[in-house]
């Protein structure tokens, strides 16, 4: 029984214990709020404990924004944006730097941008202090090839001031969109130049003939400038596309000779063996002239005696030909 005793009252002395750090952890929570006029009833920290939220990130982001003048956000909505899986402090921090910059800013919008996986803080950041964007990525080392009307190819690039449009950055394109978009814009300013020295004279112009394509329509930023900060001559593109025309021509050409030429070398063919059909027939022409009467003996004789004279004069040059060799 007294051990019984014993193990009732470690129990109890454990629980008690458990209980009164709760407590004390709670009431310090409380009291913190209440010396910040961040009002943060008892029952909600306990509740919190309960719905294992964490108290002190709930707390502690209240104190800020009651400090920093935002005294409408409630507890309720801190909670949550804490259990919809959110950054807390980052949402904080974003909505005070967000009023101090005077920049309209509500709690809904907030928790939406950073629920939508963007960083809201350097949204806010960017807001105020203008990023720039390179145009091709720094450290690509890549150009924007373009050409003018004259066949000279210009390699470009560029770079793009931007501000964030916090009301578009939920559903807007990101910098990748604002890049492709600013390359295109450039290709077409170029490719619309007579001349490669127009431009070099004056890359202001291509530029200025970019910026007022508005290409940040549909996108989360808004776009300040976009200034030309490299520019070289590439390759004489119209004289390579000329050569390889020419080229791909005389390949053609020679495909049609080929062709004529084995129509040529097939006909021929066609012809020998013809004329060795017709030859295959003479003697029975022959024969049949014999029989109708048409050739005398004589007149075979002679036909013969031709036909050796001829073949004994082929073989005199034949030889002929070989000694002069």
């Amino acid at each position: 029984m007294n051990n019984f005793m014993i193990a009732l009252l470690g129990f109890l002395l454990v629980v008690g214990g458990l209980i009164v750090s709760v407590i004390s952890s709670c009431v310090s929570l409380w009291f913190r709020a209440i010396v910040s006029s961040a009002h943060v009833s008892m029952l909600s920290i306990i509740g919190m404990r309960i719905r294992k939220v964490n108290p002190r990130l709930i707390v502690d982001s209240k104190i800020n924004l009651t400090k920093a003048g935002l005294k409408d956000i409630s507890v309720s909505e801190l909670e949550t944006h804490y259990l919809a899986g959110g950054n807390l402090s980052e949402v904080v921090r974003a909505c005070i730097a967000a009023d101090k910059a005077n920049i309209e800013l509500t709690w809904k919008q907030a928790t939406a941008i950073d629920l939508a996986g963007r960083d809201l803080f350097d949204a806010v950041k960017t807001s105020v202090h203008p990023k720039v964007i390179d145009c091709p990525k720094s450290g690509s080392g890549k150009y924007i090839s373009a050409v003018c009307k004259n066949g000279i190819e210009l390699l470009v690039r560029a770079r793009v001031t931007v501000r964030t449009n916090i009301m578009q950055l939920v559903g807007g394109a990101t910098e990748e969109t604002i890049i492709a978009r600013v390359g295109e814009g450039i290709v077409n300013a170029i490719g619309s130049a007579d001349s490669h020295y127009d431009v070099l004279q004056s890359p202001h112009t291509i530029s200025e003939t970019v910026a007022r394509k508005e290409l940040d329509r549909g996108t989360a930023f808004a776009i300040l400038s976009i200034d030309i900060a490299d520019i070289n001559v590439g390759k004489y593109v119209g004289a390579v596309l000329q050569s390889e025309q020419a080229q791909a021509d005389m390949k053609v050409a020679q495909a049609k000779a080929e062709g004529k030429k084995s129509m040529a070398i097939a006909l021929e063919q066609e012809n020998k063996a013809k004329l060795v059909e017709a030859e295959a027939r003479i003697p029975e022409a022959i024969a049949s002239a014999f029989e109708r009467g048409q050739l005398g003996i004589m007149d075979y004789q002679k036909m013969k005696n031709v036909m050796a004279d001829t073949d004994m004069r082929l073989a005199l040059a034949s030889e002929s030909g070989e000694e002069e060799l």
